[in-house]
């Protein structure tokens, strides 16, 4: 179904070449996370006139008033890296950048520093502007060299670790937007994008300080309505992870309705199942990279898979397995323990032996493709 959200980011992309978005399409998702990576240092060299025509569309030019944002006096390494980082990438963009020579005393008023000096801190709607850009990308699946500078002029680091969480907005969407921001500053937490999808509020949030997945959803549950469910993505890495993580959230809320009870919060990862009925090709591949994958092994003769796919299919019944195997039951217990040790799915536990089930079926349909 076409999204007319979308349609905000046809404009500003008809205009740039469709090369990355085309190569990220049709790339496996470990490759695209990778490809990111490799990528991220390398932004302005493959995108970075893009960006700026990008940003020219969304009415935000050179001239665009910024925040002053100078080096640090504490000395933080970190920030400091990244600033030299996104400066390499925004001047090959042609876009004001941090100047890493010859740097101005650190007690240099702000207002005297030369404008190269100056870091796209963009101020007020400009900055909502460019977010609202990178969230709808992000969403829609677009996570190459473009939205990584975006990210950059946004204020992310160069590589970065996030997670998603979302849910429905308890009184208004402005007001759960700010409960949020404030959790996350009260957390020492620094990048997010809060944006809306549908009736959902969602963060993407990178993990700073104490704003770790777990920390960030427990402090953050009374931002949303008690009485539907908040749902807390994995952890993904960069651009294309951000993008994952978000996708996956809106993915586990769809699916809310097949799902009984509905735990508070809910975890993206452990609806799979539902959301590979649904057609969300991550969690396809992570059911078989993930689960199915984990009941291979080297060895050709090892009856893990087996065994585990027996006794699902009798129905939980040892003796039907044994038979079914030509082994003693006591065999297929101590099999069925192992697998769980060493896999960390147990097929007794009912919901676990749906997630297995929902694997195997699709490890094996894949497998009988290659």
């Amino acid at each position: 179904m076409h999204n007319k959200r979308c349609d905000v980011l046809d404009p500003i992309f008809s205009a740039c070449s469709q090369t990355q978005s085309a190569k990220l399409t049709a790339m496996t998702d470990t490759e695209t996370e990778d490809e990111s990576r490799k990528e991220a240092p390398n932004i302005a060299l493959s995108g970075g006139a893009e960006v700026c025509d990008m940003l020219a569309m969304l009415g935000i030019r050179k001239g665009t008033p910024v925040i002053s944002d100078t080096y640090d006096a504490s000395g933080d390494s970190q920030g400091t890296s990244d600033a030299s980082q996104g400066a390499a990438e925004l001047r090959a963009a042609g876009l004001p950048d941090v100047v890493d020579d010859d740097r101005p005393s650190l007690s240099q008023p702000a207002a005297t520093q030369p404008d190269s000096l100056q870091r796209w801190t963009l101020a007020g709607d400009a900055h909502t502007r460019i977010e609202s850009v990178i969230f709808e990308s992000l969403l829609q699946g677009l996570a190459d060299a473009r939205v990584s500078a975006l990210l950059r002029i946004a204020g992310w680091p160069c590589h970065f670790s996030c997670f998603a969480l979302a849910g429905t907005p308890k009184s208004s969407y402005s007001a759960s937007r700010s409960a949020l921001l404030q959790v996350i500053h009260d957390l020492g937490g620094d990048a997010c994008l809060i944006g809306r999808q549908e009736n959902v509020c969602m963060a993407i949030i990178e993990i700073h300080g104490a704003a770790t997945p777990e920390v960030t959803c427990t402090a953050a549950l009374g931002s949303f309505d008690d009485k539907h469910p908040v749902c807390l993505g994995s952890v993904r890495s960069n651009a294309a992870g951000a993008s994952r993580t978000a996708r996956g959230v809106l993915s586990a809320l769809r699916v809310c309705p097949a799902v009984r009870p509905i735990p508070r919060p809910m975890r993206a990862d452990d609806v799979l199942p539902e959301r590979a009925l649904l057609g969300d090709d991550d969690a396809r591949n992570e059911l078989v990279a993930v689960v199915y994958r984990s009941l291979l092994s080297d060895n050709a003769d090892d009856p893990t898979l087996d065994t585990v796919s027996a006794f699902i299919q009798s129905g939980g019944s040892l003796d039907a397995t044994a038979r079914e195997l030509n082994v003693h039951p006591n065999t297929v217990r101590y099999r069925l323990k192992r697998a769980a040790e060493t896999a960390g799915w147990d097929a007794t536990d009912p919901r676990e032996a749906y997630i297995l089930q929902t694997a195997i079926a699709l490890g094996r349909i894949r497998d009988s493709r290659v």
